[in-house]
């Protein structure tokens, strides 16, 4: 019990000392207001937003206004790197959620992906001054604001579209004169270059056609060269970071670009120099309470098992019936790259069915993530069952061995009990979230990688996708406890080979779709642009399912509480 006092008073350490620092960064040491604000769009939708307000800007003092809106499958606090340079430069940064993201009401897609309904709101403020807007959005997010810009034409003075496009999904195409003062923050390997700008090689899009006639030129757009003229709204500049699509939120480079863009073209503001940046340490403040979470869940969990009620589950595993050799190799291979390999082909089951997002399993991208799991559970169970009855059943494997049964049955009380266990322990993860929320307004992410509050309607979804993902995590954590675990490995090196065993395929996916394009061609798969940038997601999402289901079947001696913690979790991570 000292022990997991002591890792519980750890846990709370860094989830406080990452909230004051990410709070801090922010808030720009509390000298900027941050207000999470709800406003109705069209069509009856509610909206939402973080709203940015530098100290001393009042109606009186309105400062230059700034919306900045995310990509797809991603929220407003992907954008952070650039509200809160935007603000330190003392403008009001309105980064808003898209339609059908983060707390805005679904569906996506809807009403200009939300881009004009966030123009017009931020034109309502009084604090702001009316001649000075300027929109950024990264790749959806600068199609939201590009719809914007053609729907108010005369609201805004400047645009930067980040790994983004004119004449995408409804946008109008770009000419010399539409939209107003535009810069293109283009990254040398940003993976959409073909969607964007009708070019593969990210690198081209200095030759392409399409990036021409929104110049008004016929020869290659030189990086960084000012084209047109600002004053007359004709505006126009090429930056190209050294980085790949989703790399603009964490670029330094990306960010300053969007700053100096802005200072050329917006009047007010203090004129802090560009590379003057401070946003990252937000990054690390946010990542250092993420791991105070996951060191928490564990603290919660050890304390439980010392509780009269859920001592009965506390149960050392048996020895293992596996050997480390040959056998476990290939059994740990297999676990290794069966989701890698499977994952662009499984995936997109839901759309060759026509498979259609309903008010069940509202959220099309999970929908996929659940068809490919649920498949590979199937495949799972099939080679399991070979396993059994080829091999570990003649050494004399059972049930009891494989975490699944109490003296070969299976007891309902202890699984019901498992069940409650898991959710205490995610639901003390949750209220830490809680109370980061309230105090700091922040929340736990790193990049791309978020753990963010629910609100009603994802807690629902939620719910409903914990199902299938139980049934893949059970089945997963079953592989873990009775082919992988072995008595050679202690709790700590375990955790590290699970671990590995369960991100490696996905770096070695990664590394195969990247190194063509990083060494100045293509993804390998291009058309898989979209799942490439998610399978980054992966790696955290199953550390995190190394380490807790490692952990708990040591401490409980069976599979359930490691699978019900992992569906919970994860299930509230995608949804």
């Amino acid at each position: 019990m000292k022990t997991s006092t002591k890792l519980l008073l750890l846990a709370l350490v860094l989830i406080l000392l990452g909230g004051v620092m990410a709070w801090r960064i922010q808030t720009v040491g509390g000298t900027v207001t941050i207000k999470d604000v709800r406003w109705m769009g069209s069509n009856g939708t509610m909206m939402s937003g973080l709203l940015y307000v530098p100290d001393g800007v009042t109606a009186e003092n309105p400062a230059p206004g700034i919306v900045a809106i995310h990509g797809y499958i991603n929220s407003r606090e992907t954008q952070d790197g650039f509200a809160i340079e935007f603000a330190r430069r003392g403008y009001v940064v309105l980064a808003s959620d898209q339609t059908g993201h983060g707390y805005s009401d679904p569906p996506a897609f809807a009403n200009g992906f939300g881009g004009p309904d966030a123009l017009a709101y931020l034109r309502t403020l009084d604090i702001v001054d009316k001649d000075n807007i300027g929109l950024e959005g990264h790749s959806m997010g600068g199609w939201a604001l590009g719809v914007a810009a053609s729907v108010y034409p005369d609201d805004y003075k400047a645009i930067v579209l980040e790994g983004s496009s004119t004449g995408t999904f409804g946008v109008p195409d770009g000419t010399p004169e539409w939209p107003r003062n535009l810069a293109v923050v283009f990254s040398e390997w940003d993976e959409f270059s073909g969607l964007m700008w009708l070019t593969p090689v990210p690198k081209d899009i200095v030759s392409s056609d399409k990036l021409k006639a929104v110049f008004g030129v016929t020869e290659d757009v030189v990086p960084g060269q000012l084209y047109g003229s600002i004053e007359d709204g004709t505006g126009r500049m090429l930056f190209q970071p050294r980085n790949t699509h989703p790399g603009d939120h964490i670029s330094p480079t990306a960010i300053g670009d969007a700053i100096k863009w802005f200072q050329m073209t917006l009047e007010g503001g203090n004129g802090l120099d560009p590379a003057n940046q401070t946003w990252y340490w937000k990054e690390i403040g946010n990542l250092i309470a993420a791991i105070g979470m996951i060191i928490l869940l564990i603290a919660v969990g050890a304390i439980l098992l010392k509780t009269n009620f859920f001592s009965s589950l506390a149960q050392a595993p048996p020895a293992s019936k596996t050997s480390f050799g040959i056998g476990w190799v290939i059994a740990a291979l297999i676990t290794m790259l069966l989701g890698p390999l499977t994952l662009f082909w499984f995936k997109e089951i839901p759309a060759n069915q026509e498979w259609a997002p309903s008010a069940l399993f509202p959220q099309e991208i999970t929908n996929s993530i659940i068809t490919w799991t649920t498949i590979l559970g199937l495949i799972t169970i099939v080679l399991l069952l070979i396993w059994h009855f080829g091999f570990s059943k003649k050494a004399g494997g059972n049930t009891d061995d494989y975490g699944l049964t109490w003296e070969r049955k299976l007891t309902w009380g202890k699984i019901g009990k498992s069940l409650l266990f898991s959710f205490l322990v995610v639901l003390a993860g949750y209220m830490t979230l809680v109370l980061t929320d309230y105090f700091f307004m922040t929340d736990y992410r790193f990049w791309v990688f978020a753990i963010k509050l629910l609100n009603p309607l994802q807690l629902r979804i939620a719910v409903i996708y914990f199902i299938p993902l139980l049934f893949y995590f059970f089945l997963l954590n079953t592989v873990i406890f009775a082919q992988l675990r072995t008595d050679k490995f202690g709790l700590g090196v375990e955790m590290l080979v699970n671990v590995l065993i369960l991100i490696l395929g996905y770096v070695g996916l990664i590394l195969v779709q990247y190194i063509p394009l990083l060494t100045g061609g293509t993804l390998l798969n291009p058309d898989e642009a979209l799942w490439s940038i998610i399978a980054f997601q992966f790696l955290p999402v199953l550390t995190i399912v190394g380490v807790v289901d490692t952990y708990f079947n040591r401490k409980t001696g069976h599979v359930y509480v490691g699978a019900f913690i992992s569906a919970m979790l994860i299930s509230w991570i995608i949804v």
